[in-house]
């Protein structure tokens, strides 16, 4: 699980304009060049005696890969990106991972929730399925943007 941050290379493009019909492709996209990350996941959990630790450790390496990857110079990051990453996070990490249908996606759902919160504070983001999210839709997200 060598640079997750990488699964973020094209997270403007996929949050800009986003509506129903580009989120459906996006995220087939997503899943396309990124889902060996989410495999490595939870095979990695899979595979260890305490699946809390192993979890907690994937939470950490993608939160320590994001922060070097977004942060500047001194170490903080945007709150324009970080709102960036966040929903980033929500619309295409946390789907995607549920996707699997693994039994151990949410526990690592969770590790990572819990890592992203102690690493970016105030950032307390929750996440949800594919089909929540996609439902959520009418045209534009929430019929908002």
């Amino acid at each position: 699980m060598e640079h997750m941050e990488l699964m973020f290379e094209d997270m403007e493009r996929m949050l800009k304009k986003l509506k129903k019909s580009s989120y459906e492709e996006y995220s087939k996209e997503f899943t396309g060049r990124h889902g060996h990350f989410f495999e490595e996941m939870t095979s990695y959990v899979k595979e260890g005696e305490d699946k809390e630790d192993r979890a907690e450790e994937i939470g950490l390496t993608l939160t320590k890969d994001v922060r070097e990857a977004f942060a500047s110079r001194r170490g903080k990051i945007n709150s324009g990106v970080q709102a960036n990453l966040n929903l980033f996070m929500i619309f295409y990490v946390f789907p995607t991972l549920l996707k699997t249908g693994d039994e151990d996606a949410r526990l690592i759902a969770d590790a990572v929730c819990e890592a992203w919160a102690r690493e970016f504070k105030g950032n307390n983001i929750q996440y949800t399925d594919y089909d929540t999210l996609y439902n959520s839709f009418r045209n534009k997200i929430f019929g908002l943007f």
